[in-house]
């Protein structure tokens, strides 16, 4: 950390300041501080309270959400993060995958720029928070800040909305750094690199061979991609360029969406009535699940991928299920993000 100096030529009264550092802000969804029902409960209103989530009208959604959906979804969510609860640690995965993902980035970093950089995350909802990491960076003399939302797919929902965030937290400072955001990475060589090195590693260890790759994306409304929401044309040349990288043919794997919530119809199709389909219509007795719109596991990919979509698959007559890590912190991940933040640190660093 620098060291807080009185500027030169400054009075004798001037405040020491810490001056010349490039911070790294690495950002992800977030996650509930326990998994019993008040801390889940203020996890999913701060969560179902973003306008970029729900865009329903205030007093349309408002009183659903706090009458009907957070008197009884807490216990439903607080169960399935309980499922995946980290005792000893007492923390969710992904709070310990994102700790581990950017200490490694932490180190890459220092490796290429030294004590030039300080590298931290945050998440968008709960903690720890974009503005308490914010503050601490810009504390620390960071006069220019990169904030990188680790979500290879744009969407309002997840990459704006971590933007977003971090913009009114940039209201907060008296002295603004600089500010950039990284780009949707959906298309970067070395992620679709580290994706496809991932599948064929899982695919060499398998039992059997799966006669399927499902690629399955979180979801969102049909109704947001109608409105200009890139997400769903961004998850599909995903798909398309792993294929290619791969070598498979189209027949091999196929792209589904996961997570839909309240009544609107969303991206079709759904997996987890699609791998029942699978399993039902077509006779597929083995398939594999990836999930490359998340970078670390979590509530979706452990406890509803491998438990809710596996169930569904398995009870359709499926025989074998295999689900494909997300790339967490895995050295072709790290070595991906790495690359992706030095190129949009260029003219900040050397």
């Amino acid at each position: 950390m620098t060291s807080a100096t009185r500027p030169p030529h400054a009075p004798a009264d001037h405040p020491n300041v810490a001056r010349g550092k490039t911070g790294i802000l690495i950002a992800n969804l977030g996650t509930p501080d326990d998994h019993s029902y008040w801390p889940m409960r203020r996890y999913l209103n701060e969560f179902l309270s973003d306008k970029r989530v729900i865009d329903y009208p205030w007093w349309k959604w408002q009183p659903i959400l706090q009458l009907i959906i957070l008197t009884k979804r807490p216990f439903s969510s607080g169960k399935a993060y309980e499922s995946i609860w980290d005792k000893q640690r007492n923390e969710s995965p992904l709070m310990t995958i994102t700790r581990n993902q950017t200490r490694k980035i932490e180190a890459e970093m220092k490796d290429r720029f030294g004590d030039q950089v300080m590298v931290d995350f945050c998440m968008r909802y709960g903690n720890p928070a974009t503005r308490a990491k914010l503050r601490e960076m810009v504390a620390a003399g960071c006069e220019r800040v990169l904030f990188f939302p680790l979500y290879p797919q744009y969407a309002g929902a997840t990459t704006a909305t971590a933007n977003d965030q971090f913009f009114r937290a940039l209201m907060d400072e008296k002295w603004q750094p600089a500010a950039r955001t990284v780009p949707a990475y959906f298309e970067h060589p070395a992620y679709i690199e580290a994706l496809a090195a991932s599948i064929e590693r899982a695919y060499a260890g398998a039992q059997k061979r799966p006669e399927l790759l499902v690629v399955s994306y979180h979801g969102m409304p049909k109704r947001y991609l109608m409105e200009g929401d890139p997400y769903h044309c961004q998850c599909q040349k995903t798909t398309r360029l792993l294929q290619e990288r791969l070598g498979w043919k189209s027949t091999e794997l196929t792209t589904t969406f996961q997570s839909q919530f309240g009544p609107e119809d969303w991206l079709r199709p759904y997996t987890v009535e699609e791998v029942a389909r699978l399993a039902r219509e077509e006779g597929k007795k083995s398939i594999a699940v990836v999930a490359p719109a998340f970078s670390s596991d979590c509530i979706e990919t452990l406890e509803e991928i491998n438990e809710e979509i596996r169930e569904s698959f398995e009870h359709a007559g499926g025989e074998h299920f295999t689900y494909i890590p997300c790339l967490n912190d895995d050295d072709a991940h790290i070595a991906a993000l790495s690359e992706i933040i030095a190129e949009n640190l260029g003219g900040w660093v050397v």
